[in-house]
């Protein structure tokens, strides 16, 4: 580039503009003929006090704007700055701007026209706006000289009015999400099956869905999850429906999970996340709350280094904190490692407390059946029939967290404790699984597992799958009975059909139908001679549930 042009663009460092106009022909001429002479488009980034804060120099297609990383504009407000650029071509506002516009909050994107002889044409203003099909309102193009605008008063009203919207949606309304799922390999009815688990995670935490953002790729994208188009895209959609969270269905690594929130400028979770959450929601004993701290802990441990307010932690001074001593982030590590040592520690003791309570069971010769099965398969509902006690009951994943003991008396004067657990679901994280192995053991001491199936859902075979890779990890090979619920779901007939092909039992414990025939079922199978017992499970097949 010729020295006269650097200068010429430094010198636009020195220009201002009156803070009630948003732009000046003066400075729409100088970038045009800049522009014109460098064949490139040029832009500025303008404070509200007139002064140029920023100059950009792309090439004759486009113009990058500075990453502003962490410097955040806030709910309900604009950056305070406004971008004016040139184009070689009459192409006013583009798709390209609008998402820039978006994304860093601006308090306008205005576009110049560039003419044969390096002049300016017209300018192209386009603003956000909380109204409108896509968030952004645009003004009629006119010649920069001609622009009739109070800007001042004007950016001052659309803020305020940002404001407003904000504060008249949060009065009493639950956080607003997007779920963003990626095939990654998984077929169209796979990605189908995945967000709709999702949706029920999100609907369980209490969260309400505004969209559903997907793609078909072969793997994710090792930085942000989604390809670079659909990200933008994301974005968009985020800032049309004023969004406080996104929710994606895949783990993602600390740096997708900075990345994709720098980008955005909001909060993004994982699903593991979302079920931590929803694990840390329904904890009420002192075991539960423990195991979710833990888990909680463990999954934040890794991600302690992303973390935006301390990525650029400094050492601790003052008297006596000079010298070497330690960067904050190796303080939050060693205090989050000291805390898991402590939960460990303090499980540790309750699980022997538990296992002595087990042994004392085990010497009254009392038979125990625990219930298993994927989330939300209706076990609780199934405790509550058998027993007739009042036992929470919601339709939600993971409504029950902390195992839940009744006792449930046989027609022939027989007796049996009955254990409801927590429900299992596929990709179990694994640091929940470790944080409530103590509790999960108690599965192993089960004298009989009754293995819920919820038969109306459409992909019983993974959610068996899913179960039955659980119980295996934590060792339990505790005799298995199939019951087939929610059968009141499925066409007449369906639902004893499925039972009898694999030799399990069906009910609908809403209905409390069936229920005869499992107690028959579970007292023929706890109370046979071993070697009856044996035949009973012998010829069943190593896996339940084969795709057609």
């Amino acid at each position: 580039m010729k020295a006269g042009r650097v200068r010429q663009l430094e010198h636009l460092f020195r220009r201002r503009v009156p803070a009630d106009q948003i732009l000046t022909h003066e400075l729409a001429r100088q970038l045009t003929e800049i522009s014109h002479d460098i064949r490139r488009q040029v832009g500025v980034l303008i404070d509200r006090r007139g002064a140029v804060q920023h100059v950009m120099v792309g090439n004759a297609h486009s113009t990058e704007l500075p990453d502003w990383g962490r410097l955040r504009a806030g709910r309900g407000r604009l950056r305070g700055l406004r971008c004016l650029h040139t184009h070689l071509a009459e192409e006013g506002v583009t798709r390209d701007d609008k998402t820039d516009l978006m994304l860093l909050r601006l308090d306008a994107m205005v576009t110049i026209g560039v003419d044969a002889d390096g002049l300016p044409t017209l300018a192209h203003i386009a603003v956000l706006t909380p109204a409108g099909d896509d968030g952004v309102e645009l003004f009629a193009p006119v010649a920069p000289a001609l622009v009739d605008l109070d800007f001042q008063h004007w950016i001052h009203e659309r803020e305020a009015e940002f404001s407003r919207s904000v504060k008249t949606r949060e009065v009493g309304s639950r956080e607003r999400a997007i779920l963003v799922s990626v095939t990654a390999g998984r077929s169209a009815g796979d990605l189908d099956i995945h967000v709709a688990e999702l949706r029920e995670l999100a609907r369980s935490a209490g969260v309400e869905i505004v969209d559903i953002v997907t793609q078909q790729r072969p793997r994710v994208d090792p930085k942000t999850v989604v390809g670079s188009g659909k990200l933008q895209d994301l974005v968009v959609r985020a800032f049309q429906q004023n969004v406080d969270l996104v929710i994606v269905d895949q783990d993602l690594t600390p740096t997708q999970a900075r990345n994709l929130g720098e980008r955005m400028e909001l909060r993004v979770i994982d699903r593991t996340q979302l079920i931590l959450d929803i694990f840390a929601q329904h904890a009420t004993t002192r075991d539960g709350k423990l195991q979710v701290e833990l888990a909680q802990l463990k999954y934040l441990l890794p991600r302690l280094a992303q973390r935006a307010d301390v990525s650029l932690s400094r050492l601790e001074g003052g008297i006596g904190g000079r010298g070497p001593g330690e960067t904050k982030l190796e303080v939050d590590r060693r205090r989050t490692r000291d805390r898991v040592t402590r939960l460990e520690r303090e499980l540790k003791t309750l699980g022997t407390q538990r296992q002595n309570r087990r042994q004392r069971r085990a010497r009254r010769d009392v038979p125990v059946l625990s219930i298993v099965g994927y989330t939300n398969a209706g076990k609780s509902t199934l405790l509550r029939a058998l027993t007739q006690t009042d036992v929470y009951v919601a339709d939600q994943m993971f409504a029950t967290l902390d195992p839940v003991s009744r006792r449930l008396r046989f027609p022939r004067e027989r007796e049996v404790i009955i254990t409801d657990t927590v429900g299992f679901i596929r990709d179990l994280p694994a640091d929940l699984v470790t944080a409530f192995r103590a509790t999960l053991e108690e599965l192993s001491d089960a004298s009989l597992l009754l293995h819920v199936v919820d038969a109306s859902a459409p992909d019983c075979d993974r959610r068996v799958e899913a179960v039955h890779t659980v119980l295996a990890g934590l060792g339990v090979k505790a005799p298995e009975l199939l019951v087939f619920n929610q059968v009141d779901k499925l066409p007449p007939s369906a639902g004893a059909a499925l039972a009898m092909r694999y030799r399990g039992v069906a009910v609908s414990a809403a209905e409390r139908t069936g229920l005869g025939t499992l107690l028959e079922r579970a007292e023929q199978i706890l109370w046979s001679p071993d070697d009856e017992r044996s035949l009973l499970h012998d010829d069943l097949p190593p896996r339940l549930f084969r795709p057609a």
